[in-house]
């Protein structure tokens, strides 16, 4: 079992792996993706060096303190995830890694990261910290294993990020950062339901109480489409708001076409694979519509 105290020049190449998994990488680099979104966003034009090292400080603490929530989540989650298929490989529920080191882990990371946001400004610390607390405690302490509303309430946490971003380079809250907040609170549901759906069977087996377990998979699939359609018109929000320009609006609705084409062929043809596209498409969707926005941002007003 890997702990720090062995974490030496001879076997860090063994445990940093097990380490960097507890972390969540990927997950984590696509909320840091829509973190930098929201800094870019709230600059009036050319970053100053000054801005860029705030950026980077940023990067850094928000980083870190998304990590150690997901360092939280695997402890947590040590049982539910030894039943789950997608899960059990994990180092804390493989006992790779022990929950108290684990948690050390992740203590350290929580006060390397508030450490590095203290430099930036004390309202992306707090928020920060809230959105730590809110994914680690609340969503995975207490909505997980009670309500299968767990996702729509505990998601505001993970929707946190752009506001984030943006409180680091601008120390208030826009209302057009709440509006990526937003989106990405809409998008959040359908794109978990649809996780949930194909894996259903693990987490019936880890007693886990998601949408198509308590109540089953014809009620997830509408509510997986009734979600996109608010999807859909959230991301309008931001040409509507005059935000953006017809760029940001011409690649969502391409964007939005898809994911209601998928939405809607789940719904009525009922495929556990059309539920995995769903959720994988789901994320590149993210990703391209944070990228249009930040694109048609520095096309039509920065330049």
């Amino acid at each position: 079992m890997a702990t720090l105290s062995q974490v030496t020049p001879r076997n860090i190449a063994l445990i940093a792996p097990q380490y960097l998994e507890l972390c969540k990488p990927k997950v984590v680099f696509v909320m840091l993706i829509t973190a930098w979104v929201g800094m870019l966003l709230a600059l009036p034009g050319i970053p100053t060096f000054h801005q860029v090292g705030q950026m980077i400080l940023a990067s850094v603490g928000i980083s870190l303190c998304a990590a150690s929530s997901a360092v939280v989540n695997h402890v947590v989650d040590k049982w539910r995830d030894q039943k789950m298929q997608r899960t059990q490989r994990r180092p804390v529920a493989q006992g790779q890694i022990a929950s108290k080191q684990a948690l050390l882990f992740a203590s350290a990371l929580l006060i390397i990261g508030s450490g590095c946001l203290l430099q930036v400004n004390l309202l992306c610390l707090y928020l920060t910290l809230f959105a730590t607390l809110g994914y680690a405690v609340l969503y995975t302490l207490v909505l997980k294993p009670i309500t299968p509303q767990n996702i729509t309430i505990g998601g505001i946490a993970g929707a946190l990020p752009p506001l984030l971003g943006w409180t680091a380079i601008s120390p208030n809250i826009s209302a057009h950062a709440l509006l990526l907040v937003l989106i990405i609170f809409a998008w959040t549901p359908p794109h978990f339901w649809a996780l949930a759906l194909y894996r259903v069977k693990d987490y019936q087996k880890a007693e886990v109480p998601m949408l198509p377990v308590t109540h089953g998979q014809a009620f997830t699939r509408l509510h997986i489409l009734l979600y996109s359609v608010l999807l859909v018109i959230v991301t309008a929000l931001p040409w509507l708001s005059q935000f953006s320009s017809w760029l940001y609006l011409v690649s969502v609705s391409y964007l939005n076409i898809k994911f209601m084409s998928l939405a809607w062929r789940l719904y009525k043809e009922k495929s556990m694979t059309l539920a995995q596209k769903l959720f994988k498409y789901s994320i590149v969707y993210l990703l391209g519509l944070f990228l249009a926005i930040l694109l048609d941002r520095i096309l039509f007003f920065w330049l």
